[in-house]
């Protein structure tokens, strides 16, 4: 299968990088996972959330955090563009289980693949049931 790729290179701020990185590294072996807020300008916030999963190769964002961290946003008059989570043993590929679960049309998926050192860092769109590979930018 051919991977598409978008061809706009999508922003994000190097803090955003650094601490989805951080947090990747300080919940393995299990997976973590947060929101990417931002605006037209890009990504410039990385929120972490509760994994509610019981299996530590999968990720459940915590459905209260979830909703505090939108409302939290919307009142900042950021929106939510994606979401982040990472592979503890793995690339930062979308996994089967990723694209089974994904249920934002249009939003970003960062995914943080620790199995390297340094780790790889994967943006995806996710859309028509399929994650699309989207390059980025970090900025200050």
């Amino acid at each position: 299968m051919k991977e598409e790729v978008k061809e706009e290179a999508e922003k994000i701020r190097t803090r955003v990088i650094v601490d989805v990185v951080r947090h990747a590294r300080e919940a393995a072996p299990t997976e973590c996972c947060g929101l990417l807020l931002g605006d037209e300008g890009g990504v410039g916030e990385a929120v972490r959330t509760g994994n509610v999963s019981a299996d530590p190769s999968r990720f459940v964002i915590d459905p209260a955090d979830h909703i505090a961290r939108r409302r939290e946003a919307r009142e900042r008059g950021l929106a939510v563009l994606g979401f982040y989570h990472s592979h503890p043993r793995s690339a930062a590929i979308p996994s089967a289980t990723d694209r089974e679960e994904a249920a934002y049309p249009g939003h970003l998926y960062l995914i943080v693949g620790l199995a390297t050192d340094p780790p790889d860092l994967g943006l995806y769109q996710f859309d028509a049931g399929n994650f699309r590979r989207v390059r980025f930018v970090t900025v200050d």
